[in-house]
């Protein structure tokens, strides 16, 4: 008695998306050992996009096209302007700069494919922390945790590459400022989320699907930093895979409730 149905039990983690997790697994450690590889740069467009895209359907889907959509063109939007104003003046992160494993630029500050690696992690730290509590809870929980991913992104990124920090820092080479600054880009990127998405985060079942990109992406990232010999990042990683395996499983188990109507939530949200 009381026990989950295997059914729910399946829909809760599905084949897909264990088979995704393993294999970008298994890719952080030809990411770490084959570096090289000539036209990986542009190949990572098609990768990004493959781990971007279960986010992205989700919110859509969450949102109604026309939040969802503006909910992605307001955080890519934000995620090239802030890069690119820390890349130019170090602020709000500290010095830095991309490296030529993240493919070309725009104007020589900001990856093209920057919101293909960026809005996912939004997205699921948004729905890692909604459905319940007043949206300044939500957006604040929301930047802490993008802080808390980055602690695993930036020493595993670096190790590859992907950016550079001139001056170092202590810990993994990342400098503290960094992380100041996530937080502020992350309270204000998990806000545009929160205040575009309404009621539609509280009101009605969060789609499973929300989370999905994050956790696959930390799957990668927990391949590079074991193979890259980053412990306490890997240790990071894996707590974080836990509370998002978790979190899944919670939102599985009530995306069966009735949600509202799509008019309620409209007067609601005016």
């Amino acid at each position: 008695m009381g026990a989950v149905p295997k059914t729910t039990a399946a829909r809760s983690f599905p084949t897909l998306l264990a088979v995704a997790c393993a294999f970008l697994f298994v890719s952080g450690y030809f990411v770490v050992r084959f570096p090289d590889v000539e036209g990986a740069e542009y190949a990572s467009y098609g990768f990004n996009l493959l781990i971007a895209l279960p986010a992205f359907v989700a919110l859509v889907r969450q949102f109604g096209a026309g939040r969802g959509l503006l909910a992605l063109v307001a955080v890519s939007v934000f995620g090239y302007l802030i890069e690119g104003f820390g890349v130019a003046t170090g602020v709000p992160y500290g010095e830095f700069y991309y490296g030529d494993a993240m493919g070309p630029t725009i104007l020589g500050l900001v990856p093209y494919l920057l919101p293909l690696s960026y809005a996912p992690l939004v997205i699921g730290a948004v729905a890692m922390v909604s459905g319940s509590g007043s949206a300044l809870r939500r957006i604040l929980l929301g930047g802490v945790l993008l802080v808390v991913i980055d602690g695993v992104l930036d020493p595993g990124a670096v190790a590859l590459g992907f950016w550079i920090w001139p001056g170092g820092g202590p810990y993994y080479g990342v400098p503290v400022s960094n992380y100041g600054g996530w937080l502020i880009s992350g309270v204000i990127a998990a806000a545009l989320v929160t205040l575009i998405g309404g009621p539609r985060l509280t009101r009605q079942p969060l789609r499973p699907g929300l989370l999905d990109s994050l956790l696959v992406s930390m799957f990668l990232w927990l391949g590079v930093c074991l193979f890259s010999g980053l412990a306490f990042p890997a240790v990071l990683a894996a707590v974080l895979i836990i509370a998002l395996v978790r979190r899944r499983r919670r939102l599985v188990r009530t995306a069966a409730l009735p949600a509202e109507p799509t008019d309620a939530l409209e007067s609601t949200s005016r």
